[in-house]
Order: C-alpha cells, then structure tokens, then sequence
C-alpha cells in the first residue's frame, strides 16, 4: 500500500512532500471519473483489495488533486459520494472494518468538496450525531470527522481565517455535548454493572477521550487560549482597531458562557449518575466493593468531570472572565455542583453509609443501618463534619529543591547554585548518602547568603571508600540535617584533582542536597483525590462568583466625577422619580413619607421608617438645611437682601 503510507505522510503539514503535492495542477474530471468507474466494477465483483486501494486514491485526490469547479467536476463528485455512501451504509456482513474505515477517510479528506456549502456540511454532522449510535458506518464517520476537526482546531488555538469552519454551531455543539455526558454516564455504570475481570480491563483503557470529547475540549481550549493568551496589538492603538478588538472579545465571552453553561449542565447530570452509583456501590454485596470504589474515581477522570471541568474552572479565575454576567448566569449550576460533588467525595471518602431517613424513628433507623436510603431522604453527617476532615492538604513547597553535581563528577567539574526560599526563617539541608569526592580538597562549601562572599556554614568533601585521599573533611557528608539561618543558601562545588585509573565511579558520585523550609518534609506525593480537589476549585470559584455579584457593577466614570455632589445632602433630601425616556429628574408631587423641615448638617441625615399619608392640598414644606450664620451673612450680602425684622404685633 505504497499509496496508503504517501497519504499518511501528507498528513504532516510540515514535511517536504506536502508542499510539493500541494503545487501539482489538480487532476481532469475524467481521470475522476475512470477512478469511478474502477470502484463500481471492484464493488460488483466483491474485490476488497481494489475496493481499499481506490479508497485511499479518493483520499489523496480530494485533499490534493481536485476542485469541484465546473458542472461536469460536480457531477463526477456526486457520483463518487454515492459510491462512497454506497459502501459506508453496506450491512457489516458484506463490509470489513478496514474498508469502512477508509471510507470514513475519504468522506473525511473530501469533506468540503463532496458537502461544498455549510448547510450541507451541517446536516451531515447533524445526521451522524443523532443516528450515529444506531449505525455502525455513520459513528465511526462521526469519530473521524470529530477527530480531524479538533486536530485543526488545535494547530489553529490562536485565531485564523478557519475558525468558523473548525467551530461548529450551537446546535451541533449540544448534540455533542449530549452524546459526551451519556458516554461518561454509561462509563461510571460500568463500574457497577460489568464482571470482576471487565472492570479490570475497564481500569486498564481509561483514560481514553472519545472522538467528541475531544472535540469539545479543542473548542474550550481556543476559546479560552483566545480569550485569557492572546494580548492586544499594543503598537496599534487606532479607534478602529481597537473597536475591533472589543468585538472579538465580546464574541469570545458571549461564546464562552454559552459553552460553559451548557458543560456545566452536562457535569450535573454525571454528577449525579456518579452519586448513585457511588450509593448503589456501597450498599452492595459484591465481594470486590473496594477495588470497585478505588478505581471510580480513576474511571471518573475519563468522563467530562476530568477531561473539561478542571480546566474550565482553572480558566474561569481569570481576571478577563470574572465578569459580573459571568457570575450571575452561572453562580445556580456551581452551587449545585459544589453540592453534589461535596457529598460525592464524603461518600468515598467514608465508604460507609451517610444517609438516613429524614424523620426515620430509632428502631427504623436501627434496622437500616448501613444501606442508603432512596432520593428523597437527606444527607446527614453522621461521623464526620466534612469531606475535608482527616485529609491532609498538599504542601508542595514542603517538597523542597533538590541540587545536585553530575553523576559521577568529572575533571575539572565546577557547580554553583544558590537557593531561595521567601519567607523562610531557616532552611534545612539533607544530603544523599551517596555523596562522595575523590579527595577531601575536591570540596563543597556552603554559604549562608545569594553568593560566596556570604558567611561560610560548612565545607565537606573526600570519601571512606579508600579510594583517592581515603578520608573526609571534619566529620564527613552529613547524615542528620544541615541548618543554616535565613532565606538563602548558596552551594559551591568544585573538582580540583584529576581522576585516577583506579577510582570508581562510587568514590566520585559527588553530592545532592535537598533544601527545605521546614524540619520535617511533609508528604506531598499523594494528593488530594480527585472529587475532592473537584470540590474544592468548585467552592473556590463559587465564592469568587458570589464575591463579584456582592459588589455589583463597576463605578463609572460618571459616577466617580459625580462623587461630590453624590455626597451631598442638598441632594440628597430631593425626591427624584424616572422619566419615560429614561432621565432622572426631581419629582413634582411630595413624598408620601414626610421628613423633618429641618436637617442638621453635623449629624448623618436618615429618611424615617414610618410612612405617613401626605396631607390634602398641593402645599408641603419640604426639608431646608440650617445653613451657618457666616454663610447666610454672605449669601445677604451677595443677593442684597437685608434679613427680615419681626416687629411685635399691638394688641
């Protein structure tokens, strides 16, 4: 199949022969045609050999050779889509896998030429979704053209002329989006229903993505690269370029919520398949209850929960995406998903039963003692406060840095290294075992400080394997840890003698050191598992979410030049009512809550709770500030009017 491994290497778009194929004159439609005709005779006759050999032509052709044109080129691709739907619909009894998967290549390589507009590429993509599960041809069709979208997608992340192509429609993107959440659904059930040995292959394959998982994961990896990555043009600061930009990132976002709601809604509904299960596991007999336990959180991070949630919820902390329209379209559904993944993860956590009925008496909840209860019953803690309790959270700073010489060291073999920890007190130094020189003057020497004018804290160098100077400096390598005050500690290593013929590899090993902050090293290798650290990135957005739609939207610069006059309370005993074009302005009728006719300007001025009936009559005295008698002595002066005298009235 000399043809076949061509195809396979035109597939690399950065090897030679690709562009060469690429420059060639596209092929007549008589050629095609003669093509046509040699599959029609090979299917007539049953010859599986021909049959493949002309598949892979068709896929070499459409990719590279051919351009349905003129009327006479698209009639020849008609006919050579029907041979292909021919083949791909054929019974399984008269087909063998091998032909129909390269007919799916074709149909795949020839896509744009045999469905030349996007509403006939639709409706196929619209077809194999929805009837792919019946029809053996159609889903492995469906796989092929998902997979080779999501690779295109993925050498595209950051934007090119292709993206519409590459993107599918809202539509689409929900049958998809539904056939990943049944997938990742009948995967958890797997894990209940099928055999001991089953299980054990079952826990030996994942985690595999299927073809639209994959294809959902490349559309929410370049939404999200295109969102949070790509930077503005900063040398371009033009009205036009900039309004452009606005509108791509407006678009993205728009997209982004779009497609996180409905993964979200999609990772509810798992979630919950996995609680049952989780449920159904526990209250089982089966004597491999445990290792089934153990390998469903393996098998979950196979589903979307593992192969989208993470990232999105990473992606969504963001500063770009923490948006007020973000947190308030999708603050319900991480409530939710904080929920079930919390009682999820207390579920294996505990691996014992948490539920009870909710107004169950005590002999009936002696006699259901260890089953779970059906859904209308509650959870109820029963041993354990949380699913956090008696979990140790990762330290990775614990972990330390390691510094270390080549092994063995050679001739002349220098090393300098210095390492920080902010923050640190002391660090403690724990040496290899295995650390040895060939002579004690082929030395490390250690400084407290960023270099080697810093103080000296130890020097150690030689080795006991009586080889070179057959001892060591001081006490030897350490065995117990090394102190040294402060943040900072800088290592010097230098090989100063040259190797002997005799000297093993051994007595020249050199040194390695682990730095920490701490005395004793934490255990950092396990982690948290897997739904609990779920569980925690879900709480940790939600309060984020929760922390934006508490402050609102953001002050305007309208409001910040108006913070004076917001401040004022002249202003702020007006009654103001909305106008039907939208403008504020001061009301004309009295409030029906009366307030005091004078406001003291030293004391904070607050409306009264009561709310009265405003009297009869258009008159009412509104509230007047006590202005200082300084000022209203000017505002005489400036206006002119002298202030009213009051002369006692005669009887």
């Amino acid at each position: 199949m000399c043809i076949h491994q061509l195809n396979l290497l035109t597939a690399s778009s950065n090897l030679p022969i690709t562009n060469f194929l690429g420059k060639q004159h596209p092929i007549e439609a008589h050629h095609l045609s003669s093509i046509c005709d040699i599959m029609e005779k090979a299917m007539v006759n049953g010859d599986t050999c021909i049959i493949r050999c002309i598949l892979v032509v068709f896929q070499v052709v459409f990719k590279f050779f051919f351009s349905a044109q003129t009327e006479r080129n698209r009639d020849i691709v008609r006919r050579s889509g029907l041979l292909l739907w021919q083949l791909l619909m054929a019974p399984r009894d008269q087909i063998c896998s091998e032909i129909q998967k390269e007919v799916c290549l074709a149909i795949s390589s020839g896509l744009n030429i045999l469905y030349p507009g996007e509403a006939e590429i639709n409706n196929l993509l619209k077809l194999v979704l929805t009837e792919g599960e019946r029809n053996s041809g159609l889903s492995q069709l469906r796989d092929v053209i998902l997979t080779n979208l999501a690779e295109q997608l993925q050498n595209n992340r950051f934007g090119s002329e292709d993206d519409d192509h590459y993107r599918l429609n809202d539509e689409l993107l929900h049958y998809i989006l539904k056939i990943v959440v049944r997938e990742s659904c009948v995967l958890i059930t797997k894990c209940q229903t099928v055999s001991k040995d089953d299980f054990q292959r079952l826990l030996s394959t994942v985690p595999a993505a299927s073809s639209c998982l994959r294809y959902l994961m490349a559309v929410q990896n370049h939404l999200l690269s295109n969102t949070i990555l790509i930077k503005p043009d900063e040398n371009d600061d033009s009205d036009s370029s900039l309004q452009g930009e606005t509108l791509k990132v407006q678009e993205l976002k728009t997209s982004i919520l779009s497609l996180a709601t409905q993964i979200l809604t999609g990772c509810d509904e798992v979630l919950e398949m996995l609680q049952q299960v989780t449920t159904a596991l526990i209250n089982s007999d089966i004597p491999d209850r445990e290792q089934r336990l153990k390998g469903l959180e393996q098998i979950t991070k196979a589903t979307m929960l593992g192969h989208l949630l993470p990232v999105l919820l990473t992606s969504l902390m963001h500063p770009n995406l923490q948006t007020l329209t973000m947190a308030d379209a999708l603050m319900p559904q991480l409530v939710q998903l904080v929920l079930y993944t919390s009682q999820t993860a207390l579920l294996l956590k505990t691996q014992s039963p948490v539920f009870s009925e909710l107004n169950a008496s005590p002999g009936a909840a002696s006699d259901q003692k260890g089953k779970l209860l059906p859904d209308e019953r509650m959870l109820e803690e029963k041993e354990e406060p949380g699913f956090l309790t008696g979990l140790k959270i990762p330290a990775p700073w614990a972990a330390g840095k390691t510094v270390e010489t080549v092994h063995p060291v050679r001739d002349n073999y220098k090393f300098k290294e210095t390492v920080h920890i902010p923050g640190a007190r002391c660090l403690y130094l724990r040496f290899d075992n295995r650390c040895s020189s060939q002579y004690d003057y082929d030395k490390l020497v250690i400084y407290a400080g960023p270099n080697t004018n810093s103080r000296k804290v130890a020097e150690y160098g030689g080795n006991t394997l009586g080889y070179g100077s057959r001892s060591v400096l001081g006490t030897g390598w350490p065995k117990d840890l090394v102190k040294v005050e402060g943040d900072t500690v800088t290592f010097s290593f230098e090989m100063r003698s040259g190797r002997e013929h005799n000297t093993p590899d051994k007595a020249m090993w050199g040194f390695a050191c682990t730095v920490r902050a701490q005395e004793s090293s934490e255990d950092v290798s396990g982690g948290l598992p897997f739904l609990v650290d779920l569980a925690l990135g879900l709480s940790v957005l939600a309060c984020s979410m929760l922390r934006i739609l508490y402050n609102g939207p953001e002050i305007t610069k309208d409001e910040e030049t108006c913070q004076e006059l917001l401040r004022s309370k002249l202003l702020q005993r007006c009654q103001w009512q909305v106008e039907a074009n939208g403008v504020i302005s001061p009301a004309l009728t009295p409030s029906p809550s009366p307030l005091p006719l004078t406001i003291d300007e030293d004391r904070e001025f607050t409306y009264p709770s009561d709310v009265l009936v405003p009297p009869v009559g258009h008159y009412f005295d509104l509230p007047r500030i006590r202005l200082p008698p300084g000022i209203m002595i000017k505002l005489r002066e400036i206006s002119g009017r002298a202030r009213p005298q009051f002369r006692p009235s005669i009887k």
